[in-house]
């Protein structure tokens, strides 16, 4: 743990995370969309906290996700994460934090109002981090399912709106998340069988239950079957998420919203082409033509109006 100086004037912290650069290289190396989002998309006085908040939770993941860490050690790291959080909302600042957790401190401390997405995207992200932590090795519900990616989706939403054009508007109804949510159901199943391996089930309970499959069984008919729905659910969630992205106000909001949407909606049609079976990896959607055409299809729907 390296030390943070707190100076009277300011609170000001010595450490290299209080660096952009530091934020930005974690950003870059885990997700080249992440990184041209935030430079080419993000408000300018914005950009250093977006790549912060992104860094920090790739952070707080890329821990979790290590294999010599136990449950209790997975749980009480987590643990710790979501006290600095609470105890940052509060304005008490660390004396002592990593310099990864240091990211975390100074986007706090550059919060611009009480009631702001950053707010929801901290607390809503690091519920997504927990469930993570405990899940392992066990099924979860389907009543877990849809929570964890509530979760995920008002978080992801909240930070975008937050990050980019967050002096315009964008509407508040029961669309609102929707894109996110089937963002997320497709990231499941896109990473279904890395974490199947990594000792994580994405099937719910009810469903192995009710078909007696083992929930490592991909290729069974009932597995595939569920497969075939979820992906219904995420075309029927991102058409109204597309409706949602249309009233936003602010271009470049709009941009990232349908760039990000197609980025997984291509996960999607080849899930399709398969026959609902999964694959480990589908090189096809990071290609550089695909990224081209989708950030151009992006920018021409974010100006034309959808049915």
């Amino acid at each position: 743990m390296s030390d943070l100086i707190l100076r009277a004037e300011g609170l000001k912290f010595e450490s290299k995370a209080s660096d952009s650069p530091f934020a930005s290289t974690i950003t870059r190396s885990a997700s080249k969309q992440t990184d041209y989002t935030i430079r080419l998309l993000v408000d300018r006085d914005r950009v250093a906290d977006a790549y912060r908040a992104y860094a920090y939770f790739r952070w707080v993941d890329d821990q979790l996700d290590e294999n010599g860490m136990s449950k209790r050690e997975r749980l009480s790291f987590v643990g710790h994460q979501q006290a600095l959080i609470e105890r940052c909302s509060r304005g008490e600042w660390p004396r002592h934090a990593s310099d990864e957790e240091t990211m975390l401190v100074e986007l706090v401390r550059s919060e611009r109002g009480e009631r702001s997405g950053l707010w929801s995207y901290l607390h809503h992200m690091v519920a997504v981090m927990a469930f993570d932590a405990e899940r392992r090795g066990r099924l979860i519900s389907a009543n877990e399912l849809d929570e964890y990616t509530r979760n995920l989706a008002t978080a992801v939403t909240e930070a975008m709106h937050y990050f980019i054009g967050h002096q315009c508007k964008s509407p508040q109804d029961e669309t609102r998340y929707l894109a996110v949510s089937a963002a997320h159901i497709t990231h499941m199943l896109r990473d279904t069988l890395d974490d199947i391996q990594a000792g994580y089930f994405n099937i719910p309970r009810e469903v192995v239950d009710m078909y007696h499959i083992d929930p490592r069984d991909v290729e069974s008919e009932a597995y595939r079957k569920w497969i075939k729905d979820r992906v219904g659910l995420a075309r029927a969630c991102f058409s109204a998420g597309r409706r949602y992205l249309a009233r936003v106000e602010n271009p470049r909001c709009r941009i990232a919203g349908f760039a990000y949407a197609m980025r997984f909606e291509s996960v999607l049609s080849a899930i399709e082409r398969d026959g609902y079976r999964l694959r480990r990896a589908y090189p096809e959607c990071k290609s550089f033509i695909s990224a081209l055409n989708m950030g151009l299809s992006a920018m021409s729907q974010a100006f034309i109006p959808q049915q």
